[in-house]
Parts: structure tokens; C-alpha cells; sequence
């Protein structure tokens, strides 16, 4: 497999990269935070595929990338309240929120009754992911390496491996994102990242007061 490197600036590309999408592939493409490697969130075949190219452990669950606020009832089975306070407070950007999964969701995205869904804070991937729909996204990095921040650092970890690379250049952030799962009766950070735990807390509080 021959990959291609295309402006993610360029309509065309755009369009390409739903085609190639639509039918089941990977593109990777620039965050808000780093180079993710996204294929359709209802496609288990897409999905497998990012298992694949990555080396990426089955039980590792891909979080959810979306466009816009609407998009969130077609992978999100409910949101409750402290959900709704961080979204809209940190949304878009590099918060990913664990919310129950919806019906459409393959378990090729995760196997657990919930899913990881954010709304990145770049204009051009949000450009494609209304284009497209709602994206099973993880770092486009193989399994256990650096993530990116570049097209050209996709490009050195999988080149011939997937078919599109959008560039975009530099991601602004360069950290994946604080992943919060607000199911208990305080919330808890999966994983650290450019938002603390102390201001999740704070905006909670402040929203409550």
C-alpha cells in the first residue's frame, strides 16, 4: 500500500478522505492535540483496522471524536449532568468524557457498557469529522512509540500501512487528552493530560454553587 500525504486544507482531500473512509480504511489526520488515526465510529471493520496497523491490544477501547453537540446522541446513550457541565465548558477541546455507549456503537470501539467521546478544538479536523460523521479515533502512532505532533511523523511510523495521511502541520497541543469518567460519585482521570483533575473539580464546583 502505497500512502498518500495530502493538505487537509484542500476540499479535495476532504473528500478523499471520506471515500476512503466510507469504504472501511484508516486516515490520520491532525488534533488539537496530537496526529489521530480515525476510521468511521459504526464500522467495525474500519475500526479492527486501527487494532491492526497500530499493534494495538484488543481490550484497549478507541475513544470517540465528533463535530459538533448533535453528533453526541448518535455514540452516547445519555449524558448526565456533570457530563453536560464539563462539555460544555471544555468542549472543543482536549477533554475526552466516558459517557454510556450507545446501541450503534460495534464493540470493535470497546467491549465496556461506555465509550470516550470529545470534540477536538481544531477548526480542520472538525471540518472533517462533520464531513464524515462521528470517527473512532487513537493516536496514529504504532503501539507503544511517541505520538505525533507532525504528518511527517505519522508518515515515518506508518508509511504503507494506511492509505491517507491529512497534513495539517504542527498539532497545536502535542498532548493527548485528559480522559474524566464522571460515573461515580467523584470523578476520576483515566488519564492525565493538558486538563487537570484540580480544574474539573473547580468547574464542577463553581457550576453547582
Amino acid at each position: 500500500m502505497k500512502t498518500k500525504v495530502l493538505s487537509i486544507f484542500e476540499s479535495k482531500s476532504l473528500d478523499f478522505a471520506r471515500e476512503i473512509l466510507l469504504n472501511g480504511n484508516l486516515v490520520a489526520f491532525p488534533t488539537d492535540t496530537v496526529y489521530g488515526l480515525g476510521a468511521m465510529a459504526f464500522n467495525a471493520k474500519g475500526v479492527n483496522r486501527i487494532y491492526k496497523v497500530k499493534g494495538r491490544a484488543a481490550e484497549k477501547a478507541i475513544p470517540i471524536l465528533i463535530g459538533n453537540v448533535a453528533q453526541l446522541d448518535q455514540v452516547a446513550a445519555k449524558v448526565g449532568a456533570s457530563e453536560r457541565i464539563l462539555a460544555h465548558h471544555f468542549w472543543p477541546g482536549p477533554l475526552t468524557i466516558i459517557l454510556p455507549r450507545h446501541t450503534s456503537i460495534p464493540d470493535a470501539v470497546t467491549s465496556l457498557p461506555t465509550v470516550g467521546v470529545r470534540i477536538p478544538n481544531l477548526a480542520s479536523a472538525l471540518e472533517l469529522l462533520n464531513l464524515t460523521g462521528p470517527m473512532a479515533v487513537s493516536s496514529a502512532n504504532l503501539s507503544g512509540q511517541t505520538s505525533c505532533s507532525t504528518a511527517g511523523g505519522v508518515l515515518s511510523q506508518l508509511d504503507g500501512k494506511i492509505p491517507l495521511i491529512l497534513d495539517g502541520g504542527v498539532t497545536p497541543g502535542g498532548t493527548p487528552s485528559t480522559i474524566v469518567d464522571c460515573n461515580s460519585e467523584k470523578p476520576v482521570v483515566i488519564r492525565e493530560g493538558p486538563i487537570s483533575l484540580a480544574q474539573i473539580l473547580q468547574t464542577l464546583s463553581q457550576a453547582r454553587s
